[in-house]
């Protein structure tokens, strides 16, 4: 497979939306960044606007969403904007948020490629780097599982079952560079409608809604139409996968099947490749190491002609 360039937006972007376990209303902008700059959080409701490099060794938390921190500061609920990075080739990005939490719009990462579409995406004249697997990495948690193996690609299956009348099993395979991410971008976010009610109980999901996520009880789906697809759940587990195997901090090539996954999952693969490094090589581009080194918010938010 022949080396890409790195890419950014043309120029920057915003959205509005509920935060999902907060419920309050929550602005985000994405700007352009240089060329190496991987992608940087920006919490711009705090003193000193303090950032955050959207990488593995930065996860603090993986209940109910994919959570950054660094010190006191925290980002929660990254991984479907990371997501539509991942599948639209997005390397570098400053994104700015006024609130602990990104908008969960609809649940899924369609609004944030919509917005992506709208202003276009801009070509670096620098190569991106990526990380080649050499040999076979696999997680195993009890029902969970997940394998990792050479490939010259980014290729994810997943797969998916529980013992529901509407759900049963489902199954989805994203191949890099032949699946558009427009056909996993709209799977939504998905919950029991008892878990819902605990979650309010104790002062999460405030936001959330059928508006935002698939919504079922013991016996169907809640949401009016049902189903964006007959996999709409393999597809979101897929999308979720693919926004947390972004936090490499580098483009990947592996073969990665796994089932009934989450975000500690993938948080856990990830850290595991590059435990050892005889893993993997990097192939073109900047080592993930030295786009790690932290870097002025201001000097990072720079316009899309600057390659």
């Amino acid at each position: 497979m022949t080396m890409q360039h790195q890419q950014t937006l043309k120029s920057s972007v915003s959205l509005k939306g509920i935060g999902l376990h907060t419920g309050k209303i929550v602005n985000l902008v994405i700007h352009p960044a240089r060329p190496n700059v991987g992608i940087h959080f920006v919490r711009t409701d705090l003193p000193g606007r303090p950032e955050i490099a959207a990488l593995y060794r930065n996860v603090v938390c993986t209940r109910l969403a994919t959570t950054l921190g660094r010190g006191d500061v925290k980002i929660s609920t990254v991984e479907h904007l990371l997501a539509a990075f991942q599948g639209l080739g997005i390397d570098n990005a400053i994104v700015e948020v006024d609130g602990p939490e990104l908008p969960i719009l609809d649940g899924s990462s369609a609004p944030f490629v919509e917005a992506i579409d709208s202003i276009g995406v801009f070509g670096q004249a620098v190569v991106r780097p990526v990380l080649a697997l050499r040999r076979k990495v696999e997680l195993k948690v009890g029902e969970k599982w997940a394998v990792a193996e050479p490939s010259s690609r980014l290729e994810v299956h997943g797969s998916f079952e529980w013992d529901h009348p509407a759900i049963g099993y489902q199954e989805f395979y994203f191949r890099e560079g032949q699946t558009d991410f427009r056909e996993i971008a709209a799977a939504r976010t998905f919950c029991m409608l008892r878990d819902v009610e605990n979650m309010k109980k104790v002062g999460l999901a405030l936001g959330g809604s059928l508006d935002n996520a698939v919504v079922m009880d013991e016996s169907g789906v809640l949401n009016p139409g049902g189903l964006r697809y007959p996999n709409e759940l393999a597809r979101h587990k897929v999308l979720d996968a693919l926004g947390d195997f972004k936090l490499a901090g580098i483009g990947m090539r592996a073969f990665i099947r796994m089932h009934r996954s989450g975000h500690e999952l993938h948080g856990q693969l990830v850290e595991a490749i590059f435990k050892d490094p005889n893993n993997y090589e990097i192939i073109g581009g900047v080592r993930e190491e030295v786009r790690t080194a932290p870097i002025a918010a201001l000097a990072q938010r720079l316009v899309a002609s600057v390659s």
